[in-house]
């Protein structure tokens, strides 16, 4: 099968898999929602986080490797291939974090309490569960996308809903940049970064306690204009100022 159409298809899947992980994830677990409120993760509006469907398909292609026998002994070999996946979801993870720190001045994600953090991008807590998840995904994922692939290969006609996820996407990114730029704008302004799941999370926390509707998918939507809901946030940002 083309190769286009397979990373495609990963990418889709991929992404909206990591999607519902780490939905569950700030919902049950993560830190930054002790409330342990539903909150949309990601800067997009959709269902899916672009950095899993990446991460996908580089997974798919390294364990492809496997065939070159990198290594003599099949268990130093597997252990290699997971520390290439580990190490390639952290540069991925870096590049996108990178690049909407310096950028975009907006923080999607925050290591800087782990230990051994860089920029509070990355950290070695995360690449070993990368690595983990490296090994789950080899072992229970893996000969299963091949089956889908397999699958893909003899029911073409669903790559039209790939096509039409991909459509959507594009929309969805082009929009969600929109109020990328509006937050940038602010942050320049007032020379802070834009912690944006923190600001998502005080958002919901608004919306109940003024008793106004929350929109998931939408959760920087309120009466409000955004402009006016950024400086109800101001001390928050101040804070993370004084921090730099």
């Amino acid at each position: 099968m083309n190769l286009f159409i397979t990373l495609a298809f990963l990418f889709f899947i991929g992404s909206v898999s990591g999607w519902i992980i780490e939905l569950l994830f700030r919902r049950f677990i993560s830190s930054s929602n002790p409330e342990r409120k539903w909150i949309n993760p990601g800067f997009c509006t959709g269902p899916y986080l672009p950095i899993y469907g990446f991460g996908l398909c580089l997974m798919y292609l390294i364990a492809s490797l496997e065939n070159f026998q990198l290594i003599k002994y099949p268990f130093w070999n597997k252990l290699v291939l997971f520390a290439i996946m580990a190490l390639c979801m952290t540069v991925i993870e870096y590049i996108a974090g990178i690049i909407c720190l310096k950028v975009a001045k907006v923080r999607l994600w925050d290591y800087t309490n782990e230990w051994g953090n860089i920029q509070g991008i990355i950290c070695p807590k995360f690449s070993l569960i990368w690595a983990v998840l490296g090994a789950v995904y080899y072992y229970l994922i893996h000969p299963r996308i091949l089956s889908a692939l397999d699958w893909l290969s003899q029911n073409l006609a669903f790559s039209f809903v790939v096509g039409l996820f991909f459509g959507v996407f594009i929309i969805d990114v082009v929009n969600s940049t929109q109020l990328v730029v509006k937050l940038k704008k602010y942050a320049e302004e007032n020379e802070v970064i834009v912690r944006y799941e923190t600001i998502k999370a005080d958002i919901r926390r608004w919306c109940d306690e003024k008793k106004q509707k929350y929109h998931f998918f939408s959760p920087f939507h309120t009466y409000i204009p955004l402009s006016e809901q950024l400086k109800d946030l101001k001390e928050a940002f101040e804070e993370i100022k004084k921090k730099k």
